[in-house]
């Protein structure tokens, strides 16, 4: 069964759903106010990762993700393009979604937008204030955090001073701010309100998680999932509130993820390291290649991006690929050595033992790859159709797409020898380009001549060589002969 890290725990917890057959999930959505950053997709690459073993365990998933439509920084950067925010948006949430198809996260069941649920935010606030747990000041709304004792158990800040009758306004503030936070926020001139017993205003951003994860999952649920730096105030205010509102115990399981490093530096607009999947793209690279970078980490240890991290993942992507490939497309062969033929069943138990341990995706991999190595070792060893459906079954929650084709990464030097080889062309000079051609398939590439220009792909069977080559001094040693030279088609 599964076990998951719990940050209400502090611990792993094996993971029973509240109902026998099905499981309640909510992950925390994008602010659309700009175009989700790496750091942010691997955030939603592991909830989708946790999505699916939970299914490949049987489970029916209602994940419900939601869609910050209004908050503080949307007002200012609409304000900023003389849009209204409804009409600011739209790209940024069109895009997302278009991040999600390359990534192959699954979609949620639902998308709930902060706008549409306006009056399910205002009932929570009439029950704290009906609790006296919040109350009213210059037309806002604010939660008295000293009035709920359990305030500061998911954070670990019990032992922190609570500045009793301090407010924060802001959406997101420092960690050492532990004053009463707003529910609801006056109107100010120029930004968008609704209109509510206590006047016109909008909702505050930790209010609307609170609202939405409930109406479509109920009072208690499940799993709560996020990245880390949302265990405070996000996290630690939607407790309150919920729970304030209704007595009873909000989530069951918050778990989260831990910040992706860009050149071991974190993010952030003065450094200029904020990378979006179009940055990626237009470097060469395929989406599915950082898929299978976060894969390479787990999901609470830091990940450090760098452009050569992700092309050694596409490199690694697409030997895979071509693993299950030869599965699909290579006749049937049988081994010359009258051995037993090799068991897969240990495989299957030692990759989902992986993912079952707390999500441990590297270990999963690590699973994947030895058996990758045994298949082209000997691939007369293996029942061909079999592995290709645990090959399937195991694609299934690492969502690699194995059954399709990427684009290879072509370094500068090789696109430089690539331009000069059409030059020679141009200039038909077949020698020289011939020679060219014959130079870059020595260094793993080969290129093909189309009417849109060349077509330019990394030889598979060259990196397999080279792994055999690397491989084949053990395989001597084992055996005590000559080791056979295998051909790679």
């Amino acid at each position: 069964m599964l076990r998951l890290y719990n940050f209400l725990t502090r611990r792993k917890q094996l993971f029973r759903p509240i109902h026998h057959k099905w499981m309640s999930l909510y992950t925390c959505g994008p602010t659309v106010y700009n175009f989700a950053h790496i750091g942010n997709l691997r955030t939603y690459l592991f909830e989708d990762a946790l999505r699916r073993t939970l299914e490949s365990q049987g489970y029916r998933v209602r994940h419900v993700m939601n869609i910050t439509d209004v908050d503080d920084k949307i007002i200012r950067d609409a304000a900023e393009a003389h849009k209204p925010i409804n009409e600011f948006v739209k790209p940024y949430e069109a895009t997302f979604f278009q991040d999600l198809k390359k990534l192959n996260i699954a979609p949620a069941r639902n998308y709930p937008r902060a706008t549409e649920h306006i009056p399910a935010m205002i009932a929570i606030i009439r029950k704290l204030l009906g609790k006296g747990l919040a109350y009213e000041m210059n037309g806002s709304v604010y939660f008295a955090i000293s009035r709920f004792k359990p305030y500061g158990a998911l954070s670990r800040l019990r032992q922190r001073t609570i500045r009793i009758g301090a407010r924060v306004d802001v959406d997101e503030y420092s960690k050492g701010d532990l004053r009463d936070f707003v529910l609801w926020k006056a109107a100010k001139s120029g930004e968008p309100s609704w209109d509510t017993p206590w006047g016109k205003g909008r909702p505050g951003w930790h209010l609307e998680c609170s609202a939405m994860s409930m109406k479509y999952l109920g009072t208690t649920f499940d799993i709560h999932a996020g990245a880390v730096d949302l265990l405070f105030p996000h996290h630690e205010n939607e407790i309150a509130q919920s729970q304030g509102a209704t007595g009873k115990p909000f989530v069951r399981f918050f778990v989260e993820g831990e910040h992706l490093l860009v050149d071991g530096e974190k993010m952030s607009k003065s450094l200029g390291n904020i990378l979006t999947l179009r940055e990626i793209e237009a470097r060469g690279f395929d989406p599915l290649a950082f898929r299978y970078l976060t894969l390479t980490a787990h999901y609470r240890a830091k990940l450090n991006f760098t452009w050569e991290s992700l092309a050694a993942a596409q490199k690694s992507l697409e030997r895979l690929i071509e693993f299950a490939h030869s599965l699909r497309s290579a006749p049937q062969k049988r081994s010359r050595e009258t051995l037993r033929p090799i068991a897969l069943n240990p495989f299957k138990t030692r990759f989902f033992a992986g993912l079952l341990d707390d999500l441990d995706t590297p270990r999963a991999l690590a699973v994947l790859w030895n058996l990758a190595h045994r298949y082209w070792r000997n691939p007369g060893r293996f029942d061909r159709k079999q592995l290709l459906r645990l090959v399937n079954e195991f694609d299934n929650v690492l969502g690699l797409r194995l059954q399709q084709t990427i684009k290879a990464v072509v370094p500068p030097d090789i696109r430089e020898s690539v331009q000069r080889r059409e030059e020679f062309r141009k200039q038909k000079q077949w020698k020289e380009a011939d020679a060219l051609r014959t130079e870059l398939a020595a260094r793993g590439w080969t290129v093909e001549d189309s009417p849109e220009g060349p077509r330019v792909t990394q030889s598979f069977n060259e990196m397999v060589a080279k792994l055999f080559r690397r491989e084949m001094p053990d395989t001597r040693a084992r055996r005590g002969g000559q080791a056979k030279r295998l051909k790679v088609r």
